[in-house]
């Protein structure tokens, strides 16, 4: 039936037509250039360079202005088609590359059939998609996540209720904008919504406006009025010599054309180990935009011109704060921050807290409290140096150790996430460290120490179960390398003993050996030191190290160098 409004009967649309994607262009570009400041201020992820609502609406406005090339008379789906080729061709940043996938999933939408209820559900679903696939490591608590809500609530009301599919999406977008604050260490450190996210949610509600003919009003953000500061968490730190800056670091951005798609993965590859905030997008007809964050923009530019050629190369110095800095770039220091650097390893054990502190690191206890990205951020914010190096000893998970490095750099701090996945790996790190070479030495020198132990554990199994070697009975000792189930034994020192000739037929100078807690292993006898005898005897000229953990869960953790 239709809604009276001014004297006149407004029938509810069915379906999008070319006439009002044009119009939703438009008001996507005058809403997101109403509150480029607000996105400005809010941008701390991925990098707190204070330009996100500027990239989202150049990359909106390139769309805009290749729409217009095609024509008044343009179909819907040229006109669709237009505004994705030109999102891509002219996206600026992390969250433009981002957005320009929702435009490519409305222009396959529009060319596979109508944009009507079901229409606009499925190129919600199918930008999930793209974003899913063009972002290297997804986060929570982003525009990804937002993105997703949306989806969801569209997908639940019925296909044939366009007006009700997009104000679903649109109201549903705005509630996970408010939750992003909490999801992601930056944006809780600093107190603030994802910037891009609420870029996301001023597209959404200008879809909703023109279905729906009704204006939707939200809230405003500022980043004074947002919550506070998370205070640090207590850790022992050892002071270290004071060492100078790293280079500066850069954002790359360039087009792709000629790439094949089985390309794309590689690329995205190639590009995520020189660097972070890695984005591959493409448009759907052959064009694509590749986005890092790296300190070697030139190898970042190799890596692109091995796939396809390039366009529109651009290149942008980030101060050691993330912010965007000029050809002469800046200190980027914060008031209050001293140059310098520390250690810091998250532990389990009183023995291992001991073994760390002793050899210079401060040290999170992962046992007694629960240790999550916040808490990780929060005592790397709180360490007296600028410079950290983090040994993460497989307490979290890679993902969020990348969301706590980014979110660590919004506070000055100059993070590097050393690759131990266990204590006896951090051990074998610090061992090699030496605060007099440069800190990307020292690290380098570091990492090479941690990857070069392999590493295994002994349990007791608590369970019935079924492993890739077997199925353990409750009792039983079980050899771990890595995360997975390698020898099944009778009890943990059989399965040690079967376990160390396994790890040593393959080579091996030294054996370290880490104690766990009291009440983990076989109490009539020192687990250790009958390992240590086993290795002796049938290892003649390895040498062993003892340790006591006090780790919980692992009777022992073994490294082998």
């Amino acid at each position: 039936m239709g809604e009276q409004s001014g004297g006149r009967i407004r029938r509810p649309h069915t379906e999008l037509t070319v006439d009002l994607i044009k119009q939703w262009a438009y008001r996507c570009v005058d809403g997101l250039s109403d509150r480029c400041d607000e996105m400005n201020e809010l941008n701390v992820f991925p990098i707190p360079d204070s330009d996100t609502g500027t990239n989202l609406v150049f990359t909106v406005r390139s769309a805009v202005e290749c729409m217009r090339t095609v024509g008044a008379d343009a179909t819907l789906s040229e006109a669709a088609a237009a505004l994705a080729r030109g999102a891509v061709s002219g996206a600026r940043g992390n969250s433009g590359v981002i957005v320009s996938q929702v435009l490519r999933a409305v222009a396959e939408q529009c060319a596979a059939g109508a944009l009507d209820g079901a229409g606009v559900q499925a190129a919600l679903a199918r930008a999930g998609d793209l974003v899913l696939e063009a972002v290297s490591v997804p986060m929570e608590g982003t525009i990804v996540t937002v993105l997703a809500a949306a989806s969801t609530a569209a997908q639940s009301r019925p296909p044939g209720d366009l007006e009700a599919v997009a104000s679903s999406a649109s109201e549903a977008a705005a509630s996970a904008l408010e939750a992003t604050r909490t999801q992601l260490p930056a944006l809780d450190v600093a107190g603030v919504v994802d910037a891009g996210a609420l870029g996301l949610v001023v597209m959404l509600d200008a879809l909703a406006s023109i279905v729906t003919g009704t204006e939707v009003t939200r809230r405003r953000y500022h980043r004074t009025e947002l919550g506070t500061v998370r205070p640090a968490v207590d850790a022992t730190v050892v002071p270290v010599h004071r060492l100078a800056r790293p280079a500066l670091g850069f954002e790359v951005l360039y087009s792709i054309r000629g790439m094949d798609d089985h390309d794309v993965p590689r690329l995205r590859t190639a590009l995520g180990e020189l660097g972070d905030s890695v984005v591959v997008a493409g448009d759907g007809a052959g064009s694509w935009t590749a986005h890092v964050h790296t300190a070697n923009a030139g190898l970042a530019v190799e890596a692109g011109l091995q796939f396809g050629q390039l366009q529109n190369v651009r290149i942008e110095v980030l101060d050691a704060g993330g912010s965007h800095a000029d050809s002469h770039g800046t200190d980027g220091d914060h008031p209050g921050a001293v140059r310098g650097r520390d250690i810091l390893a998250v532990v389990a054990g009183d023995g291992a807290e001991e073994l760390y502190s002793v050899e210079g690191a401060a040290v999170l206890r992962c046992d007694t409290a629960e240790v999550g990205p916040a808490e990780l951020c929060a005592a790397i914010v709180g360490a007296p140096h600028t410079e950290v190096l983090v040994l993460p000893n497989g307490a979290l998970s890679a993902q969020e150790l990348v969301s706590v490095s980014i979110a660590s750099r919004t506070a000055g701090k100059e993070v590097l996430m050393l690759p131990s996945s266990s204590m006896v790996q951090g051990l074998a790190a610090l061992a090699v460290h030496n605060p007099a070479r440069a800190a990307v030495d020292d690290a380098y020198a570091m990492s090479e120490a941690a990857a070069g132990t392999r590493w295994a554990s002994l349990r007791i199994a608590e369970e019935r179960s079924l492993t890739w070697v077997g199925t353990c009975e409750p009792g039983d000792g079980l050899g771990l390398v890595g995360h997975d189930v390698v020898v099944i034994g009778a009890d943990v020192i059989s399965a040690g003993r079967v376990l160390l000739d396994q790890l040593l037929s393959v080579g091996g100078e030294m054996v370290t050996m880490l104690r766990g807690a009291p009440g983990t292993g076989d109490e009539e006898h020192d687990v250790v030191d009958v390992l240590a005898r086993h290795v002796a005897d049938r290892h003649p000229g390895v040498e062993v190290m003892l340790y006591t953990g006090g780790q919980p869960g692992d009777v022992v953790q073994l490294g082998v160098e």
